[in-house]
């Protein structure tokens, strides 16, 4: 990518591009915005952003727009914008009722996006609504527990699972059920731990994998949740401990986790989770260590890794995962400085870059 960028986001768009938005780069928080191309392996840059922001949201609504709300800069905003694909344009649209960073922003069956929790000076309970023919939000009920840091579900029978996440004072194994037929909030089992920073994949059986994220202790725990009981059960455990971590939901219907890890030691390692026997397995480990990154299914099969933060820099690096081979491919262009570096001509003519 043109910038490094953590806590970005991205969007695979009906062309099929990916648009990846804002993130924070170093403490710069970034307004700017770029689309890749997975025809040309190529990045280009599009228009920015009205506000910069990291811990946002990008939904694709039904219309191919981007809706892109809340986040935090210097402070934590209510803010929305819509970035149109076929002008590379963003305009504002209604602003949120409450400050949100780090909260849900979910796309519902009926084209609304039903926003949850989040961070601000305090942990909301709240949900809103943003209607898309409109462009106003309406507040939505409030859910049983205040969080952020949680995971929100649309399950194949439309009412959405909210699961975890973590109030100013601890982490929570509560889990509730929003019905947009209603508007209503219902409590639904607790997980077996508590947890936040995990990921939540509706799996094709229409079940909900929850894997690792952390409380007092770090999680490489996993368990399921079933809609046609309301209970969870755990599954096998990954290889290793993951909050800030990926998970995406493969073709093939397996599960790919990729990297996050504690601050002192971020992962580049990946995992496949297998719905039919519930196993783990290890598959090719990524060339950078990551956390606060993103992972996009793209329209051919492959899953696009860009960006987050590992010990040693926050990246612009983006790297593409092949089911086929279970390997990552990297961009063969180097965006780095290269100090002292030579070259040479090849006897086929062409010239070999090299360096740091």
């Amino acid at each position: 990518m043109s910038l490094p960028r953590e806590g970005h986001t991205a969007t695979l768009l009906t062309n099929g591009k990916v648009l990846v938005t804002g993130g924070n780069n170093h403490g710069d928080y970034q307004h700017s915005a770029e689309l890749y191309d997975p025809s040309t392996g190529t990045w280009t840059t599009t228009g920015s952003m009205k506000y910069p922001r990291a811990r946002h949201t990008a939904v694709l609504l039904t219309n191919g727009k981007v809706l892109v709300t809340g986040g935090n800069n210097i402070v934590i905003l209510t803010s929305a914008e819509l970035y149109d694909p076929s002008t590379g344009i963003w305009t504002t649209t209604g602003s949120m009722h409450n400050e949100r960073m780090s909260h849900t922003a979910s796309l519902l069956k009926n084209g609304k996006v039903l926003v949850t929790g989040g961070s601000s000076f305090t942990i909301p309970s709240s949900a809103e609504l943003y209607d898309p023919s409109t462009g106003i939000w309406t507040t939505s009920g409030s859910m049983n527990s205040k969080r952020a840091r949680h995971t929100a579900s649309v399950l194949t029978n439309g009412q959405v699972l909210v699961a975890g996440g973590a109030t100013s004072f601890d982490s929570l194994s509560s889990a509730e059920l929003y019905d947009p037929s209603t508007e209503n909030w219902t409590t639904t089992g607790n997980m077996d731990s508590k947890r936040d920073t995990h990921t939540a994949s509706v799996l094709t059986n229409g079940k909900v994998l929850v894997t690792g994220g952390h409380n007092d202790d770090l999680l490489s725990s996993a368990e399921l949740y079933d809609p046609s009981t309301g209970s969870w059960t755990t599954t096998n455990s990954m290889a290793q401990a993951r909050p800030d971590h990926t998970a995406s939901v493969l073709r093939n219907g397996k599960v790919l986790v990729t990297g996050g890890g504690p601050f002192f030691e971020v992962y580049s390692s990946a995992e496949l989770y297998d719905p039919s026997t519930g196993t783990w397995t290890t598959t090719g480990s990524m060339s950078h260590s990551r956390s606060g990154h993103s992972a996009t299914l793209l329209t051919n099969g492959q899953v696009l890794v860009t960006g987050g933060v590992n010990l040693l820099s926050f990246l612009s690096s983006a790297e593409l995962y092949d089911l086929s081979t279970g390997t990552w491919i990297t961009n063969s262009s180097m965006y780095n400085q290269r100090v002292e570096h030579t070259a040479p001509v090849l006897i086929n003519g062409k010239v070999l870059i090299t360096g740091e």
